[in-house]
């Protein structure tokens, strides 16, 4: 639905245009597939590989965590069954449990924390130059076969490449600050 709305925007523009220049207006438009792309371009896999290694470390090591915060929990039951168990000794355990969830929880954090996690600091760093070289092949193909417009069909409507020829931004700003509308 919000493709449709894109598009005749787009269209509803253009024959605004070429209303006022009194010339007819051809406009074309294509499209992309950024997970066609991402899933088919060795770079974005060789990426997706790489950060899907290093999670596989971090999940074995939170695991590791986890066994061992299983272990120190059922040591702790089983000293506060015994009656002759020192109180001092249970806050001991106790402690300790405590510390090693803290350091659990600060690691999941530092890992998959968003925006600042180490994954999603990271995978920006992996996948900007891919985007960027991406980018520029869809701006030379458009530039190739005389397109104004380009749109990714990959989830949302995402306007990639524009003619600035059909950009009313700054006309409607000038409309909006002058308080006509």
């Amino acid at each position: 639905m919000k493709k449709l709305i894109a598009i005749s925007f787009i269209l509803f523009t253009a024959n605004i245009f070429a209303q006022q220049t009194n010339q007819p207006v051809s406009i074309k438009i294509g499209y992309v597939d950024s997970e066609v792309i991402l899933a088919q371009f060795p770079e974005a896999i060789k990426a997706k590989s790489d950060l899907e290694g290093m999670v596989a470390k971090w999940r074995k090591d939170l695991d590791s965590m986890q066994t061992e915060l299983q272990k120190d929990y059922a040591t702790y039951q089983k000293v506060s069954q015994d009656a002759k168990a020192k109180q001092d000794d249970l806050q001991k355990l106790q402690k300790n449990i405590v510390e090693k969830e803290q350091r659990a929880q600060q690691f999941q954090q530092s890992k998959f924390a968003q925006p600042n996690g180490e994954y999603f600091i990271k995978q920006d760093q992996l996948m900007k130059p891919i985007k960027e070289k991406i980018f520029k092949a869809i701006d030379e193909i458009s530039k190739e076969e005389n397109m104004q417009f380009v749109f990714d069909k990959a989830g949302d409507v995402v306007l990639l490449k524009a003619d600035p020829q059909f950009d009313i931004t700054f006309k409607v700003l000038d409309l909006l600050k002058r308080g006509k509308k």
